[in-house]
């Protein structure tokens, strides 16, 4: 699928994540979410993705799984050239700092989000690459 397809696709979570305080239906309903906007690593623009999340104490953790696919999702490819991102949760926006989990804590939060959402495994074995878990931390 082609970034203008992603960003057709989200729109309309987007637009329903911020009518409703950070709630969406559909596939979404009841998960806990954020909007994630990155800045593109070649166009130098703001991105928002929708991304369901996990709550880890002060921060949110979000998952690079692009539903199994071979290739990183483009927004973790941004966040890796620029870790500064901007954090929707709720009705909360907040500049915060992207960083990769490495190890034994990556999979052990991994684990987690995959034993609250089994589609997260599922996603895990459709893929050679290590879906990468990214740590939201708020910049104070």
């Amino acid at each position: 699928m082609r970034d203008a397809e992603f960003r057709a696709m989200n729109a309309p979570i987007i637009e329903e994540f911020r009518a409703n305080a950070g709630r969406v239906g559909g596939p979404f309903a009841g998960a806990p979410m954020v909007l994630l906007t990155t800045m593109g690593r070649r166009s130098g623009q703001p991105h928002t993705t929708p991304l369901m999340c996990l709550p880890d104490g002060d921060r949110l953790l979000v998952f690079a799984s692009k539903g199994g696919a071979p290739a990183h999702p483009a927004w973790y490819l941004n966040l890796r050239a620029h870790p500064a991102v901007t954090v929707e949760y709720g009705t909360d926006t907040f500049p915060a700092i992207a960083t990769p989990l490495e190890g034994a804590e990556r999979d052990a939060k991994y684990a987690e989000q995959a034993s609250r959402y089994p589609q997260f495994g599922q996603y895990q074995q459709r893929t050679e690459r290590v879906i990468p878990v990214v740590a939201l931390e708020r910049i104070p």
